[in-house]
């Protein structure tokens, strides 16, 4: 089949690959609509690995999906031939301590698409396990539904913010993923969301939410506007999105005391923190990796209307024109949130 394959660092074709197409006992056949580019796509496309993992041979690219199930393997009974539906791209050990305990995006053996040696979903059709594949409620786009990728991410961050109602958020970061946090963040209970960035048009999008407050980082002291908000009591969450090792020198002067900061953004270089000042306010510091357990909640969110994420998809490429797409998204322009690529027209 005809694929988006990163060959090496900087190097993308659009060629015939040999993948499976026959889906085996609790698998299905999905014939693939809509796929988004990630900044992880991006990252192998320009650096050609992300920590540990290298990108040494061909890999299709792509993780972001959603198409229609065209064949079901044998024991599958949630799903049937012509569902439209979305996929979680991560597939762990269900034997492996970590799904056992129910954290299974932290299972070292996880398989993830577009993950140095496995295969992503920028293709026209993909085998993929029928308990990681979720129906699309009739309200929800195909493509919707590759945003529940990235959404997932938001919510995962959500919950391990422990959010009570009422609390206020500070999400650092305006990409895909920030504004994704925010969102989720208030449809799990904050008040208000205060986004800051360096970017104008990405907050002008992040400003189109109820409940989003911007702050212009070049323009404005964040610090400032949440101690005017907040009557100089802090924030009650931090979500960190921007990956920006610098962001961290001060980012415990946000909070209020016994508040939370909730890394987000992976940090391609080392961070300084000031730990005196995580102790002395009893700052509680969560992580997130990836997410579990989230598309179902998310798909709920999304169906009932109560969460919008279409004014986030900034283009729609043709799969013909998916190394078009891959260039533009690593030219990394303050307009863009989230590229797109359509597989079947």
């Amino acid at each position: 089949m005809k694929a988006l394959v990163l060959e090496r660092q900087h190097e993308l074709a659009l060629r015939e690959i040999q993948l499976e197409t026959e889906p085996g006992p609790g698998e299905v056949l999905i014939k693939v609509h809509t796929v988004g580019i990630c900044g992880s796509d991006i990252h192998y496309y320009t650096h050609g690995r992300i920590g540990p993992f290298v990108v040494d041979a061909p890999m299709v690219l792509g993780h972001e999906a959603a198409g229609t199930v065209v064949a079901i393997g044998e024991g599958v009974t949630n799903l049937n031939v012509g569902d439209r539906v979305c996929m979680e791209p991560g597939i762990p050990d269900s034997n492996s301590r970590a799904s056992r305990l129910g954290i299974y995006n932290v299972d070292p053996s996880v398989k993830f698409w577009a993950t140095p040696p496995v295969h992503g979903v920028l293709r026209p059709i993909v085998v993929h396990p029928a308990n990681y594949t979720f129906k699309l409620p009739r309200n929800v786009s195909f493509a919707e539904g590759a945003m529940v990728e990235p959404f997932a991410v938001g919510m995962q961050a959500a919950m391990k913010a422990s959010i009570k109602p009422g609390d206020t958020a500070v999400v650092i970061g305006a990409g895909p993923i920030g504004i994704m946090v925010a969102i989720a963040a208030l449809a799990g209970g904050c008040a208000r969301a205060i986004v800051a960035d360096l970017a104008q048009p990405k907050l002008d999008i992040a400003a189109s939410y109820e409940g989003v407050t911007v702050v212009n980082i070049r323009e404005q002291s964040l610090k400032n506007v949440v101690s005017q908000i907040t009557d100089e009591w802090g924030a009650d969450i931090v979500f960190e999105c921007s990956g920006a090792a610098q962001v961290w020198t001060d980012i415990a002067d946000i909070p209020r005391p016994c508040g939370t900061i909730v890394v987000v953004g992976l940090p391609v270089d080392p961070v300084r923190f000031d730990v005196a000042m995580l102790s002395t306010k009893e700052l509680r510091v969560e992580s997130v990796f990836r997410y579990a357990h989230q598309y179902d909640r998310a798909l709920a969110l999304m169906g009932s209307g109560r969460v919008d994420l279409k004014p986030l998809i900034s283009e729609t490429f043709s799969f013909e024109n998916a190394v078009e797409a891959f260039e533009r998204a690593a030219e990394g322009r303050p307009s863009d949130v989230k590229l797109q690529i359509r597989l079947d027209d």
